[in-house]
């Protein structure tokens, strides 16, 4: 498998979602960055029910299916947010960098 940049990612994703035809003004699924948190909200608990009752991973494929729509949708709302996620990765790197967890309250 080849490694791909952030950048190629969303290039992919762009191209599905466009042959898809969602990014026409008329779609029955507007992309727009509302609808996109909601989905990337509703795949991401998706992936709670790999451990519902359980902590081992029974199906990894399909862990891995769901944590690929998680990181599409991820992808896509950066994008249409016009957000740079690469730089917001490494922000928050550094900020996290500084930040003191464990403290007792």
């Amino acid at each position: 498998m080849t490694d791909l940049t952030l950048k190629e990612l969303t290039e992919r994703m762009h191209a599905l979602v466009a042959s898809k035809g969602w990014y026409a003004p008329d779609s029955k699924r507007p992309q727009t960055p509302r609808n996109l948190a909601i989905s990337l909200s509703i795949e991401a608990a998706e992936i709670l029910e790999h451990f519902q009752f359980t902590d081992a991973i029974a199906a990894r494929d399909e862990l891995g299916a769901e944590l690929a729509d998680v990181m599409l949708y991820l992808l896509q709302l950066a994008s249409v947010s016009g957000i740079d996620l690469e730089n917001a990765i490494l922000k928050k790197i550094e900020k996290n960098k500084t930040r003191r967890w464990d403290v007792d309250l």
